[in-house]
């Protein structure tokens, strides 16, 4: 609806706000039906609980001092059905919530993998290829994409009003989301989290493009080198294979085809070797002891950036690629 506004002597055109950002993901449909429905559902009580009170107000009225009401008496049937169906509601809005949080919490396994690092006043993110954005993503459309998300300093929150996705961005945790974007185009991304002096800066865009023409933007950044290719740099910079024979001799545990199996500690308790089990086994080493091995590797809090961590991380995963290769599965 387009309405005028008289502005001096000429007719100014406006048009109105729209009550939601324009819906570009395969999630966004699903959180929009949830949220349609909760309004409906809102004001449809709304309006019913404060028409009956009018109502009654009227209806039941004092009509002078001598006046005396009537004693009240139960009704368990209309007990029942105010407390029944207001709870089937819940139990129903309940359980569709949870099957769409399950749902977009599970990312595809053929997912493109991103990682995104919040740092004060700005967002570092790169891609499994190598290439690196700040505050700009590129992505395929079509493809299922899972983001990684941390901080460098403080809680950021990342979030993408048209693809229906937010997730904070914690110090010294991983976190993850995924979309899979519908429409080729260009949408905001914001920092939702108060983090700062500039946090109202702390704003990008994401570009949606055709496979054709992302394989293009890739093929044509200045970086050549993969995210578990620089890793190997640091892995050999830092002299991490000293420790780490690949053939499990050395002072710690072989890396090769660890990733996503499950792995006993000294303590007795397992553990799932992913991104965060081996960013500890990075930052704070003596908190994840295994059997025969020694505690003895330092930490490196604070000697690498959450970027480089992540291109160790990166590294280990694709020696668990080639293991699994290897051995046939």
């Amino acid at each position: 609806m387009m309405v005028l506004i008289q502005s001096g002597f000429y007719p100014v055109a406006a048009w109105m706000i729209p009550l939601q950002p324009p819906a570009a993901s395969t999630i966004a449909q699903g959180v929009d039906q949830l949220y349609l429905f909760l309004t409906a559902i809102s004001v449809f009580f709304t309006v019913l609980i404060f028409g009956a009170i009018f109502y009654f107000m009227v209806k039941y009225r004092r009509r002078s001092e001598d006046e005396i009401p009537p004693a009240t008496k139960d009704n368990l049937p209309l007990e029942l059905t105010w407390t029944i169906i207001p709870s089937l509601i819940c139990v129903g809005l309940f359980a569709w919530g949870s099957m769409l949080y399950v749902h977009n919490s599970r990312p595809p396994k053929s997912s493109m993998e991103i990682f995104v690092v919040g740092k004060q006043w700005m967002w570092h993110l790169q891609h499994t290829e190598g290439v690196r954005e700040i505050d700009e993503l590129h992505v395929p459309v079509g493809v299922p994409v899972k983001l990684t998300i941390t901080s460098e300093d403080v809680i950021h929150d990342f979030y993408i009003p048209a693809f229906r996705v937010k997730k904070d961005a914690v110090p010294g945790r991983y976190s993850s989301i995924w979309f899979q974007a519908t429409e080729v185009g260009t949408y905001h991304f914001y920092c939702a989290q108060y983090c700062g002096t500039n946090h109202s800066q702390m704003i990008g865009w994401v570009y949606v493009m055709s496979p054709n023409d992302y394989t293009a933007w890739l093929a044509a950044s200045e970086n050549t080198e993969s995210m578990a290719q620089q890793g190997a740099r640091l892995f050999d910079q830092y002299n991490c294979g000293a420790c780490h024979l690949d053939n499990g001799t050395g002072r710690g545990p072989s890396l090769a085809g660890t990733f996503g199996k499950t792995q006993k500690l000294q303590n007795g308790e397992s553990r799932l070797v992913d991104d965060a089990y081996i960013r500890q086994s990075i930052v704070n080493p003596n908190s994840i002891l295994l059997p025969n091995y020694p505690p003895v590797m330092p930490t490196y809090q604070g000697q690498i950036s959450e970027e480089q961590v992540l291109q160790l991380i990166a590294y280990v995963k694709s020696l668990g690629a080639e293991e699994r290769t290897t051995n046939g599965k």
